[in-house]
């Protein structure tokens, strides 16, 4: 491998491990079924509200809500909840009965202040701008194998004002040997991971879809109260 091909390989591998990373940290605390704020009412009362909370809407679908950061979505219910301070990561589960080497199947939304902007990376697979009912998303996609793993990664991105809405899928399918695969057991791993993970990103695609705006918890105008 010359000096080009070996820069190269190390800049998708930093790349791989910056996204997995920023959506891991995005779920680091442990889940939790609904937040709770309390708001003040003029006479001096406070409410407690839901700000982020969680409801099946069907036998196989269910409805992120959260208030204070804007939005609710709705996911496969089978998908495992984390919540973080700026958005929600969801672990996919993988069927271990299974024969496939699908390491991380992860998804997040993430809440920023700021202009939105994708990782720099050096190659893109797919490059377009979609628009789902009233909004219009950037969208990326990044596919590379290094060092006999298979990285697959998709980004939504959505401005609002000052704030940008980000939306990431992981897909990272591990070296069929580390699992002690042999023969047409690799094949079959190969074949599944695939299978997971185009089922997934269609999947997390969907759930880009359904996103929509919601208002925030208003507490009581300051302005408007006199000291006591």
């Amino acid at each position: 491998m010359n000096k080009s091909s070996k820069l190269i390989t190390g800049v998708l591998i930093v790349v791989a491990v910056i996204i997995i990373i920023v959506i891991s940290m995005s779920g680091h605390s442990s889940p939790l079924p609904t937040d709770l704020t309390t708001i003040s009412g003029d006479n001096g009362s406070t409410t407690v509200v839901a700000v982020s909370e969680t409801t099946k809407v069907s036998s196989s679908l269910s409805e992120y809500h959260n208030a204070e950061l804007g939005f609710s979505l709705k996911y496969p219910s089978n998908w495992e909840r984390e919540e973080g301070n700026a958005g929600v990561t969801l672990v996919v589960p993988v069927d271990p009965a299974q024969t496939s080497t699908v390491g991380t199947l992860q998804v997040s939304v993430q809440v920023l202040s700021g202009t939105c902007a994708f990782p720099p990376v050096t190659t893109v697979k797919d490059r377009s701008t979609v628009k789902f009912g009233n909004n219009s998303f950037n969208m990326i996609s990044m596919s590379n194998t290094v060092q006999g793993r298979v990285y697959f990664n998709r980004m939504y991105s959505l401005q609002q004002s000052e704030i940008c809405y980000m939306f990431s899928f992981a897909s990272v399918a591990l070296n069929p040997s580390t699992k002690g695969l042999t023969g047409s057991n690799i094949t079959v791993a190969q074949n599944n991971n695939k299978a997971i993970t185009t089922a997934t990103d269609s999947a997390f695609t969907d759930m880009v879809k359904s996103f929509v705006f919601v208002a925030n918890p208003q507490g009581q105008d300051e302005t408007t109260v006199a000291p006591k």
